[in-house]
């Protein structure tokens, strides 16, 4: 491969996750089969820990479906206005008439497939704890890698991630036949926009690059961190990267 075919495959990729945006008000419209069968295609070659591949998708198509997903979170968004925890909840009615909704799971059982001792003890707590953070960062490889799909054939998309509660997954398995043993983990919405969304701000690259080792200026204060939770989570969340500040 030239170099010059490398920095064009590498510029288009830039350009496919900056044209990367989330909505959560889609466009009326029917998904193909062959669509949703290209975003898992490309979330199917998504590395992971092991080779485990520990995910499997379910595709959305019944809008009473859609609707009984939908208000499960719009009820979780109630609840957790009730316990005033500040978070700024995004409206989930977009669930409800989302064109494409792919429902991810992922199986437990292959934490085992990663080094762990399965003895009970202090020293395996350890392991477990770091087997589960293995299994989700595969399968969070896997559904960042479908958004990047969906953006690359011209849709926003919406990642849905309020769902590791038992509750969650009581609620939502039942509706749709998901056995015991796997687990309800994200949902990928996504189609045309309704409206035009907005660029959300990111962080400039000096700001999170080091070089050799970690740099002490960029180190965070307690103070600082809950200064940004408090007054600019909302903004970063919800504003235009040039309405922010």
């Amino acid at each position: 491969m030239t170099t010059g075919t490398t920095t064009d495959l590498y510029s288009e990729y830039l350009e496919i996750v900056r044209r990367r945006h989330t909505s959560r008000k889609f466009k009326e419209e029917t998904i193909a089969r062959e669509v949703f069968e290209q975003v898992v295609e490309v979330g199917r070659h998504a590395c992971s820990g092991a080779n485990s591949q520990p995910w499997e998708y379910i595709v959305v198509e019944d809008p009473k479906i859609k609707e009984q997903i939908g208000e499960y979170f719009i009820q979780e968004a109630r609840a957790r206005a009730k316990l005033k925890m500040g978070f700024p909840t995004p409206n989930y009615n977009g669930m409800k008439t989302a064109p494409g909704l792919i429902v991810a799971l992922v199986d437990y059982r292959y934490v085992n497939a990663f080094p762990v001792l399965n003895d009970g003890s202090d020293l395996d707590r350890m392991y477990q704890e770091n087997a589960q953070r293995i299994l989700l960062q595969s399968l969070a490889s896997s559904v960042m890698s479908m958004h990047l799909a969906a953006a690359a054939l011209g849709y926003s998309s919406w990642w849905v991630t309020a769902i590791g509660q038992e509750k969650a997954q009581n609620a939502l398995k039942p509706i749709l036949g998901i056995p015991e043993v796997l687990h309800v983990i994200d949902i990928l919405c996504f189609g045309h926009p309704e409206k035009e969304p907005y660029v959300r701000q990111k962080k400039p690259l000096e700001e999170i690059l080091h070089w050799g080792r970690y740099d002490a200026s960029h180190e965070k204060s307690d103070g600082e961190i809950q200064d940004w939770i408090e007054n600019r989570r909302h903004k970063v969340m919800y504003r235009d990267e040039s309405k922010v500040d």
